[in-house]
Order: C-alpha cells, then structure tokens, then sequence
C-alpha cells in the first residue's frame, strides 16, 4: 500500500535514543567504508546494528559487480574480526549484479534477510537501512517485497547535490535502474549527496596517526588501508566519505 506524505514525514522525523539498523556497504570499494562500518558497531548508543551486507561494486579494485561484492564481503570479516564480533548470522552476501535498466529483484542473502528484519519492524520502530555503495541490495529488497516501506527508513549515500553540475558519483552511476526502483517505491529516503556536502569530510595521515592508529588492532588496521590509498602524504587529504 502507497504511503501517504504524512506518513512518510512521520517516519522521517528523527528519534531519539538506537535506532535498529543494518549497513549495506561495498567495504572493499575504497578506504572510507571500513570508518563507516567501525563507526556503527562502535555506537550502540545511537544504532543496534543486526546485519551488515557486502554490495557489489566494479572499478580497478575488483573484475565484476560480483567478485566487488566477494571483495566487500572479505573486508567486513577481516574489519570484525580486529573487533572481536562473530560474523555468524551478521553478515550476509549480496546481489552478485546491478539490478540496472531490468529493474527486476536479484536474489541474494542479503536482500532475504533484509526483508525479514524489515517486516520484524513497524512504523514506530521502522529499520534504517544504511546504504553506503550501489543500492543493488535495497532495491532489490523493495522489488521483492514493496510491503516493507511502511516500516524502513533507507539512508542513502549517492548523488551529488541537486545543484551540482552533474550527477556522475560513484555509487548512482553503479546502478541508476536501481537507484530508480528507490526512488520509485515510496519508501521514505535520506539522501546523504557526494560533491558540494559529504566532500567536505576530510582527513589527513596525521590525524589518522593521532586519533585513530593508537588505537588497538583495528585503530592499526584503518590506519593501514588509510596510508596505503596514496603514496605522497604531503598535504594529501582523503574524503572519508561514508562516515557522514
């Protein structure tokens, strides 16, 4: 059944106290998944995080969508256990391609188990999906089961600013078909824009060495992926893009 706008305000508005979330994030795309994803099990103040899905992406860090996702899917195991936490029941595979110009669901345990979650809500305790990648997984999610968007809230990174010149950002142009089935659907969406807002979070090799490599294994971990991203540190500065 549509949402009227009413509704969709009403579970836009923002709550207090956690929130249940899970995180869908193409981990090994780049270096500012890993942030986002420490950020998130480290703040059970905020979020009750129950799942996190690998989603696929495809540049020169990967052959495929699907060997992206494979890629994503080893860097969630490796970040979780620097922190200790079971990837058992936490962690599920996602779609191996885009849902792209078919706009027809893909299966995967990702979006199964989004589902369930989803429909283990309602509208006073909805799920926020946080998306960080291709929104593959979500959109596939909503084709199979379009009854979910009165009890989700999709938070999603992608686009850029409506007034930016264009619209070519990473995680929109890795599915635009599926990108559409979101905004499509009704399901109440906060758009987090690439270029002219999230660009404006950066940080540097110094910071990184103060505030988070003295910091345990994972703090060493980030560390690591956050230096080997570029080889002259001279006043090189990195958007940590997911984390907002």
């Amino acid at each position: 059944m549509p949402l009227s706008d009413a509704d969709r305000l009403k579970l836009l508005a923002p709550r207090p106290g956690q929130v249940r979330a899970v995180l869908d994030t193409d981990t090994y795309n780049e270096i500012d998944d890993q942030f986002a994803l420490v950020q998130a099990v480290l703040s059970p103040e905020r979020i009750k995080l129950g799942a996190i899905y690998a989603a696929p992406f495809f540049n020169t860090r990967s052959s495929g969508p699907g060997d992206g996702m494979e890629r994503s899917y080893g860097e969630i195991l490796a970040l979780l256990e620097r922190l200790d936490i079971s990837p058992d029941g936490f962690v599920f595979r996602g779609v191996t391609d885009y849902v792209g110009a078919a706009k027809q669901a893909l299966p995967a345990p990702a979006v199964d188990d989004l589902i369930v979650r989803a429909r283990a809500g309602s509208p006073d305790d909805p799920l926020y999906v946080i998306a960080i990648g291709a929104i593959s997984n979500v959109a596939s999610a909503l084709l199979k089961a379009p009854d979910i968007i009165d009890r989700t809230v999709v938070v999603w990174l992608g686009g850029h600013a409506l007034e930016w010149r264009d619209q070519r950002e990473f995680n929109l142009r890795q599915d635009v078909g599926g990108a559409q089935v979101v905004f499509d659907s009704g399901v109440p969406l906060v758009l987090v824009p690439c270029m002219g807002v999230v660009s404006h979070l950066h940080s540097t090799v110094p910071e990184i060495e103060r505030y988070v490599e003295p910091y345990g294994e994972i703090g060493r971990f980030l560390a690591m992926r956050f230096k080997e991203y570029e080889t002259d540190h001279v006043g090189w500065a990195k958007e940590i893009w997911d984390m907002a």
